[in-house]
């Protein structure tokens, strides 16, 4: 039981811990580009991710999400993305992601504040520029006003800001629509928010691998942050609620519409990355390594899997 718990603080705590995962992303990386056809590997996707790596350290250095200063969850997400090759060349998606935590990071920094309106400006001026590639990101918007409320940061003024923030990337699609003279421009993802494919239909074996890895590691992980939230400040514990509710809202969206399941599952790692560090460096009972060592090992056959049905 030592040496596991050792293991996993060893792993977890690591100053070697983020190198080798970006030596083993890029590992992935290199074998999808030598066994996949070259155009299925995307270099601005790889930039992308590294965006989202740098953002989840920032995140956590500025939030205290995970009551140290650490780099895991960081490591984690690299790992992930590195496990599903489906994704290496889906660049839209990953600038989507990024702006989406973009708009978690300014949602979060409006706690509490006394004038809370840039902040919440910012938080759904990077949610409309992501619906501008996803449409339906702008049906998040009530878990953030319900995330705000519970940051204190929502009043009539806030309100408002927030949909100044989300019309604003629109205002300036419509000038540049009626300029070219292409207002389809303009339409196409306001007419992409009202479309849904058919529920529960779409489901790849690939798909349902990653999805069931991820759930599984989601729910545990939420459960740990919720009953053990006693042990953080009231502060941490309102951002990892609201982090919580948002990777839930994902996997059910993701079991309702799996054939968006490429877009989603850039929305849900990165949220789903932050929940998991919480768990495994804040955890270290003989049944959390355990965990930790399974989720661990069945990346390598989830990423092989994968792999194999892109061939």
């Amino acid at each position: 039981m030592f040496r596991r718990k050792r293991l996993q603080n060893r792993i977890t705590a690591g100053h070697w811990t983020l190198p080798a995962a970006i030596l083993i992303a890029l590992l992935c990386w290199g074998t999808s580009w030598f066994v996949l056809p070259k155009q299925t590997v995307s270099v601005a996707s790889i930039l992308f991710y590294a965006a989202i790596g740098y953002l989840l350290v920032l995140l956590n250095n500025t939030f205290a999400l995970i009551r140290m200063r650490a780099s895991v969850q960081t490591a984690v997400y690299l790992l992930l993305t590195a496990a599903c090759p489906l994704l290496h060349s889906q660049w839209s998606n990953d600038i989507t992601a990024l702006f989406f935590l973009l708009s978690i990071f300014f949602l979060l920094r409006s706690y509490q504040q006394a004038v809370p309106m840039g902040d919440v400006f910012h938080s759904f001026l990077f949610m409309g520029l992501g619906s501008l590639f996803m449409p339906q990101l702008t049906w998040l918007a009530p878990f953030y006003w319900l995330g705000a409320y519970r940051f204190q940061s929502l009043n009539l003024k806030s309100f408002f800001a927030s949909l100044m923030g989300w019309a604003l990337p629109y205002w300036f699609l419509l000038a540049y629509a009626y300029w070219q003279g292409q207002m389809e421009m303009f339409f196409a993802p306001l007419q992409g928010l009202l479309h849904f494919h058919p529920l529960c239909q779409g489901y790849t074996p690939s798909l349902m691998a990653t999805g069931g890895y991820l759930l599984l590691l989601v729910v545990v992980s939420s459960v740990h942050c919720i009953a053990a939230g006693y042990e953080d400040k009231l502060r941490t514990r309102s951002y990892l609620n609201f982090l919580v509710t948002l990777n839930l809202v994902l996997c059910l969206w993701l079991i309702l519409q799996p054939a968006q399941g490429e877009a989603l599952l850039t929305l849900l790692l990165p949220i789903a990355s932050i929940l998991a560090g919480h768990l495994f460096v804040l955890t270290g009972s003989r049944s959390s390594n355990l965990f930790f060592l399974i989720m661990l090992i069945l990346l390598i056959p989830l990423f092989l899997f994968n792999l194999w049905m892109l061939l």
